[in-house]
């Protein structure tokens, strides 16, 4: 009884259903939304250091959902939802929401975004050009868009053994090198971790295939988001379910020199989000400002009405040192 009871929690959690969806009744295209500050204590210790969040509402009817996070200017934030649609937001340091922009991704046979063919569940943003590149679970497959996201450049399906239809790409990040790792959320031919993949560069781009190791998560949850750290390593985000809070967060690190091919590489825990800010998060975003280390992570509301699109920034200070030689054996 008690696992069925967890099943109906999880499908609760992650999926939206019947009666809890529809939160606009009507189609709402208003380009417009705002940004409700959250009350919250500001952390003074921890390496995960709370500083401000908001909780962000629209009347747009595809505002929401959101999987996926850049910040590509102090202040501007490029959100990317399940349901392939994409909201361009600047936030200031007081809150007030401008220039929102709300649109549907472009498709590949050019029919309207839905789940079955835009189910975006990462991104990553190039600095220098504004090119967009997403990953997308139910057709496992990564595309590069252009800057302002009008029409697909790339696009190319992840290797065999094919990823199952809803757990397949949910965190995807570009290291400073140039290569690209990609994490399953529960791809798993290996009881030891589950699937992940690293690309010598754009992984829409033809030529070698991608290296394929394994990610341990346990006592952490399921991967939901990665983003590159300014010392090179790997922050991923785990979501893990439960009754109270149903929502934890939990932020690791992974140091991508332990990845080789069929090794099982495992993460160190740096923090979580505190429970009274418990939220679906599945989006994050690194930024360095004047020194400082921000983490930024955006929630999907899954379009339910107990859930919120939340919005959040800590700062990262005193992580630990990365491991020496001998403590990485152990992680291979």
């Amino acid at each position: 009884m008690r696992r069925l009871l967890f099943a109906a929690l999880i499908f609760l959690a992650v999926g939206p259903v019947p009666g809890t969806v529809m939160r606009f009744p009507e189609a709402d295209l208003t380009q417009a939304a705002s940004a409700r500050p959250l009350v919250f204590p500001l952390a003074t210790t921890g390496t995960m250091r709370f500083v401000r969040g908001w909780h962000l509402v629209s009347p747009h009817s595809r505002f929401g959902g959101f999987s996926a996070l850049a910040r590509t200017a102090p202040g501007q934030f490029l959100l990317i939802g399940d349901n392939g649609y994409a909201t361009r937001l600047s936030l200031d340091s007081h809150g007030a929401v401008s220039s929102v922009r709300i649109r549907a991704l472009p498709t590949i046979n050019g029919r309207p975004a839905r789940k079955a063919t835009a189910d975006t569940e990462a991104m990553f943003v190039d600095a220098a050009n504004g090119g967009v590149w997403v990953a997308l679970e139910v057709v496992n497959q990564v595309w590069r868009l252009d800057a302002g996201l009008s029409q697909i450049e790339s696009h190319r399906e992840l290797p065999e053994p094919r990823w199952p239809r809803n757990s397949g790409p949910e965190a995807m990040t570009r290291l400073a090198d140039g290569r690209a790792v990609i994490f399953s959320e529960d791809a798993n031919d290996n009881p030891r971790g589950r699937e992940a993949l690293i690309y010598a560069g754009d992984p829409t781009a033809p030529g070698r295939p991608p290296i394929r190791f394994f990610y341990d998560s346990r006592g952490k949850g399921l991967v939901s988001d990665a983003a590159a750290l300014p010392d090179g390593r790997i922050l991923l985000v785990h979501r893990r379910l439960g009754f109270d809070p149903v929502f934890t967060t939990i932020i690791a690190i992974v140091d991508p020199a332990d990845i080789k091919k069929g090794a099982v590489v495992r993460s160190r825990t740096i923090g979580r989000v505190p429970a009274a800010l418990a939220e679906n998060y599945e989006g994050a975003a690194i930024s360095v400002e004047q020194g400082r280390t921000w983490l930024w992570l955006v929630a999907d509301d899954n379009f339910n009405v107990w859930q919120r699109s939340l919005l959040l920034q800590f700062e990262l200070v005193n992580l630990p040192p990365k491991a020496g030689p001998d403590s990485k054996k152990a992680a291979r």
